[in-house]
């Protein structure tokens, strides 16, 4: 099922977005780094990003690759996660 869904666009040429079904009403998002990289024998890494579920229109932040994490706004994503940071440490300070 295709779904028009408003994304940042990739943080720079080496990086690219894949978005997979993932269960009935939720998109998984990958994002793929294709720059060489040694221990990969230059084949891209990907990492999950974050999930979206279609009906309730909502981001979430992933656990692991398999599991759906909490609802994050996504003003509050990056381009490479949807994970928020709970602990900014010295940067708390600096607001």
């Amino acid at each position: 099922m295709k779904t028009k869904i408003k994304f940042h666009k990739p943080p720079s040429k080496n990086f690219t977005y894949e978005f997979t079904d993932f269960k009935k009403d939720v998109v998984q998002i990958w994002i793929w780094n294709h720059q060489y990289l040694d221990y990969r024998n230059g084949a891209p890494i990907r990492s999950v990003w974050g999930f979206y579920h279609r009906k309730k229109q909502e981001f979430y932040s992933p656990i692991n690759s398999k599991t759906i994490g909490s609802v994050v706004s996504f003003e509050e994503t990056t381009p490479y996660s949807a994970m928020i940071p709970k602990n900014l440490g010295v940067l708390a300070f600096l607001k």
